[in-house]
């Protein structure tokens, strides 16, 4: 017997853009998450190719899976992963504020319009800009939440998601390099207060050839583990 899809309507803002033209990859997957099962638990999402702006989107729901398509073009799949996400290791939040001043983004910066980290007006991006931490293997950055990407449930999974995405990229990149997202697992664990300061914190895992590993966390002042993340990127041949 086949299971019979359940179909939404998905049309990214262009605001939420990453590369030019596109989405940005972390708030697809946080996207992805919350339609499979709200993100309390960890949702792997596998990013099969760019997804465009301002475009209906198809959003199907198969048994214990989420994809979305564009026409018949499988752009993402997001499933469930039976385990619990780490984050990398709390950075206090007057530290990570004081190690954005290191980030290589604001020497080269391949995705200067990027929703997340990008060089965009406070209030219309996240203007993450995560730098390294003395003394350790970390890169964090100060996260001040604007009310601007507050709704009426709070702030949404997508935005998580956005934040936990491109951290994991600067834990690698020098000025000049680039990588694309290709998988991005999350798990939320409290919700994200409008207004709030939090510490984003990330650390490189591995590399083999063009992929890149990290992870990466969302803390509370007091060090509570808020959001966790852990990310594949594909540097260009």
């Amino acid at each position: 017997m086949t299971t019979a899809a359940l179909q939404t309507v998905l049309t990214v803002p262009e605001r939420f853009r990453g590369p030019e033209g596109v989405a940005n990859g972390g708030w697809i997957a946080g996207t992805m998450a919350e339609a499979l099962n709200g993100g309390r638990s960890a949702v792997e999402v596998t990013l099969h190719a760019p997804s465009p702006l301002e475009t209906e989107l198809r959003l199907e729901h198969v048994a214990n899976s989420v994809s979305l398509l564009h026409g018949d073009t499988l752009l993402v799949e997001a499933i469930p992963v039976a385990e619990d996400l780490e984050g990398p290791g709390f950075v206090p939040f007057t530290d990570a504020a004081r190690a954005e001043a290191g980030f290589v983004g604001l020497q080269a910066h391949p995705f200067a319009e990027c929703f997340a980290c990008g060089l965009r007006e406070p209030g219309d991006g996240l203007r993450i800009f995560p730098g390294p931490v003395e003394g350790t293997d970390l890169v964090a950055a100060g996260w001040r939440v604007p009310f601007t990407v507050s709704g009426e449930d709070g702030v949404p999974a997508s935005i998580i998601g956005a934040v936990l995405d491109c951290i994991t990229g600067w834990a690698h990149f020098g000025p000049g390099e680039t990588a694309l997202l290709g998988r991005l697992a999350v798990q939320l664990h409290r919700p994200v207060r409008a207004g709030g300061q939090y510490s984003v914190v990330a650390r490189p895992t591995g590399r083999d050839g063009r992929k890149m590993y990290g992870q990466s966390a969302i803390y509370e002042l007091d060090g509570t583990l808020v959001a966790a993340g852990r990310a594949t990127w594909i540097a260009p041949r």
